[in-house]
């Protein structure tokens, strides 16, 4: 099954390490089947994690073909990659480069690079990294099932 992106974005107060209060907008990455759903889903998460009160200022849908995460707890940022996968068509003998859209964690942007090549080695086809740029991505958001209810 393909999955959903959407970029949902919440507004509050936040206290900033001198103890200053600042009204603040973040991002976050959902994993959903519709705008309800990732409305919902995002509430779900976050809700735990805000005192006070919260608007959900935006939610839009992330053309995000994969997500490339990372097991090293230092990349804490996410990188979103533009990568042009190169095919030959064989009729025409024409070069064609389809574009992708990948989210890549990592700490800085080397390594989000490294951690794409890393992650593309098993690729058949050639490929080649267009951009890439960090985003204001707080976290990311998978859908996890719930858990079954025992009669």
């Amino acid at each position: 099954m393909n999955t959903e992106w959407f970029e949902c974005k919440v507004r509050y107060d936040k206290t900033m390490e001198n103890g200053q209060i600042k009204k603040v907008t973040e991002a976050y990455l959902v994993d959903a089947l519709s705008f309800t759903e990732a409305e919902k889903r995002f509430l779900e998460e976050i809700e735990p994690f805000m005192s006070g009160e919260f608007t959900v200022t935006d939610i839009k849908r992330a053309r995000i073909a994969e997500l490339v995460e990372s097991i090293d707890s230092q990349d804490d940022r996410w990188f979103k990659t533009k990568v042009a996968f190169i095919s030959l068509d064989e009729k025409t003998g024409v070069e064609k480069r389809t574009t992708q859209t990948i989210l890549v964690q990592a700490a800085e942007l080397r390594e989000a690079v490294k951690n794409l090549d890393e992650w593309m080695k098993g690729t058949l086809g050639d490929y080649v990294i267009v951009s890439v740029a960090e985003t204001p991505l707080i976290d990311v958001y998978r859908y996890k099932a719930p858990a079954q209810q025992k009669a």
